[in-house]
């Protein structure tokens, strides 16, 4: 009796690690200290000794059932990219800058291949947000999970000059509400897209003129990565007043989260581009529009608050970053939370 054939191979893990060093490694920053494989990650924290009140800014999160998808299709280079998104617009959410990253991959059996793209989608994700992948962990679980599915979780740790940190607390009424379009679902009420939708592979490779990809293309498209477009408006010296990001609970959880108490936000639903996934959605599934736009991210996966005249400052470093942007809406007084117009 050995520790393979209780369903743990060690030397598949030592594989693992092997295959995925080329993809970590285009993550690196200056400031890594050390290679991939030691027992912690290390990573220096000279470069913000000039910072006058340096706060570091941390974030978690995993994938959810979106990853049900990637295990039909077979398809795991991309779905590292939304861990990662998860994690570091929630840090960029609050102002701050991503330093690094770390994975963690749980498996009923490790296939060194896999696990490698499963990595390689980590680090693109590490290298869209300038954020240095320094460890991580794959565990196999026999017994515990079927032999070919995984679960991905990850972990972010960013810093922010406390005068630059974005908490909401100057908003007032009359700011104007710009949106970032998001890449699709996102990472966000897969349950759902679930139940509407039949998950197999015939039904994800039906190709819908109105996607202009098959079903399954649209929703594992990954998710938007807005540090780049958030870094684009500091570096125009626009204060950023508030910022939500539209995950799970949508536009009625999420805005209210970055709004002090005694204001709403009003937003105009022909404002913007509603992406076709949602309507396809929302009619295959017969949901009523309040429950998409409090599930969904409805085509915006950043909500932001400005004083009206850096809006436009706002939009246009937005596209300087390759993003779409636009004015949807304003800052009103109540305490209803959004209202729709």
């Amino acid at each position: 009796m050995d520790y393979k054939s209780a369903g743990v191979d060690i030397e598949a893990g030592y594989r693992s690690v092997e295959l995925m060093k080329k993809f970590v490694k285009k993550t690196s920053r200056p400031e890594v200290i050390g290679g991939l494989g030691g027992f912690s990650g290390a990573f220096s924290l000279k470069g913000i000794k000039d910072m006058e009140d340096p706060v570091l800014l941390s974030g978690t999160d995993g994938v959810g059932t979106k990853i049900k998808l990637a295990f039909i299709l077979d398809k795991h280079d991309t779905i590292g990219i939304d861990c990662v998104a998860m994690c570091v617009n929630d840090v960029a959410c609050a102002g701050g800058e991503p330093l690094f990253f770390l994975d963690y991959i749980a498996c009923g059996k490790n296939y060194p291949e896999k696990i490698a793209m499963i990595v390689k989608g980590v680090a693109e994700g590490c290298s869209l947000a300038g954020a240095a992948l320094i460890g991580g962990e794959t565990a196999e679980h026999p017994g515990l999970m079927p032999e070919e599915e995984y679960d991905l979780a990850g972990f972010c740790v960013g810093v922010a000059d406390r005068k630059d940190i974005i908490d909401g607390s100057t908003i007032k009424a009359g700011d104007v509400l710009v949106g970032i379009a998001s890449s699709g679902v996102h990472s966000n009420g897969f349950s759902l897209v679930r139940k509407i939708f039949q998950m197999n592979e015939k039904s994800l490779s039906r190709y819908y003129t109105e996607l202009g990809c098959s079903l399954g293309e649209a929703l594992l498209t990954p998710t938007k990565i807005y540090v780049k477009a958030l870094s684009e408006v500091k570096k125009a010296g626009i204060r950023i007043k508030g910022c939500s990001h539209i995950t799970g609970g949508g536009f009625y959880e999420n805005i209210p989260r970055m709004l002090p108490e005694g204001m709403s936000a009003k937003i105009k639903k022909d404002s913007y581009p509603v992406l076709p996934i949602f309507s396809l959605m929302q009619s295959e599934g017969r949901i009523e529009e309040q429950m998409m736009y409090n599930t969904y991210n409805m085509g915006l996966g950043m909500v932001l608050a400005v004083s009206p005249e850096d809006a436009d400052g706002v939009i246009n470093a937005v596209k300087k970053a390759g993003e779409e942007a636009c004015a949807i809406g304003e800052v009103i007084s109540g305490n209803t939370g959004v209202e729709f117009c």
